[in-house]
């Protein structure tokens, strides 16, 4: 797919109102060890939300709870059920009954076609793309390679950035996480029970900071996962204009060749000094280091 000079847009009205109701990330139980002694652990929240569009049910998302409401407006985005931030006049969450409250502007025109084809993905939780998503993979347009572009020296900065974070998973684990990096500046980071759930999340802290991304952070961005690069991570990246994937684990076949299409640099088995780029080489500053005794042993064997 041909790709185009970069250009953010800026915030073509004014932005949602949200809530900010995050909920308690984990929760301490009780635990019996292999030891047989008993003591206290903390494991990652997971609770349902249910989204209501103009009073009209939409889907439940099971999520951690650490940023719902971008998690609404990132998900409505990905699914490509509202064009703008703008659309959207509000969005209300309300833990006491598990619910996230959207209003538009003037409503979303055929949501009940848009809705109705859906494929069932490998996400975790809740794992469904509307197939009109499928269907349109030509009209996406990614930034030219010249401004998204990722060093060596580039991704291990980013690789010690990630490993730094205070994060749920590093206090509970059984969490992904995502976060968007600007070069070597991360700008955010999301976690959630599901890598799709995170990815979301980041869509919709986009769409609510696209003027500070157009002044100063809108070349050379890339996104970080703890996820598998599948499909549907691959498809949500390239309608957020995100040419650039780093993953700690691995790819899938649909994810390699989804990405080769679109012209996405995937690259995976990201950690410390140790990554594999599967695609999109053209973006990629290549800075190779001397092989390590162990592999040049390995090599010679």
């Amino acid at each position: 797919m041909a790709t185009e000079p970069l250009s953010v847009p800026m915030p073509a009205g004014p932005l949602p109102r949200l809530t900010a109701c995050q909920a308690p990330l984990t929760q301490e139980v009780q635990v019996l060890d292999e030891f047989g002694q008993r003591r206290s652990m903390s494991i990652p929240a997971e609770r349902p939300l249910t989204v209501f569009v103009d009073k009209r049910e939409l889907v439940t998302l099971m999520t951690l709870g650490l940023a719902p409401e971008l998690l609404v407006l990132g998900y409505l985005r990905n699914q490509r059920l509202v064009a703008c931030a703008s659309e959207v006049e509000s969005i209300t969450v309300d833990w006491e009954v598990g619910a996230a409250a959207v209003r538009t502007r003037a409503g979303i025109a055929q949501i009940e076609a848009k809705t109705a084809q859906r494929i069932v993905t490998t996400g975790c939780g809740q794992g469904t793309v509307f197939g009109a998503m499928m269907a349109d993979v030509a009209e996406l347009k990614l930034p030219s390679a010249a401004d998204a572009r990722l060093s060596q020296s580039a991704l291990y900065a980013m690789l010690e950035t990630v490993r730094k974070i205070d994060s749920v998973y590093k206090k509970a684990g059984s969490v992904h996480g995502c976060a968007l990096f600007s070069g070597e500046q991360m700008l955010v980071h999301m976690e959630d029970v599901g890598r799709h759930n995170a990815i979301d999340s980041i869509a919709g802290w986009m769409w609510m900071h696209a003027g500070d991304l157009a002044q100063g952070h809108g070349r050379h961005q890339c996104f970080y996962t703890t996820g598998r690069l599948t499909s549907e991570m691959v498809m949500k990246s390239a309608q957020m204009g995100v040419a650039l994937i780093v993953s700690r684990n691995g790819i899938t076949q649909m994810g390699h060749a989804l990405a080769t299409q679109l012209g996405l640099t995937l690259i995976g088995r990201a950690k410390g000094r140790h990554f594999i780029c599967y695609s999109g080489f053209e973006r990629f500053d290549s800075e190779p280091e001397a092989p390590r005794a162990s592999l040049a042993s390995e090599a010679g064997t």
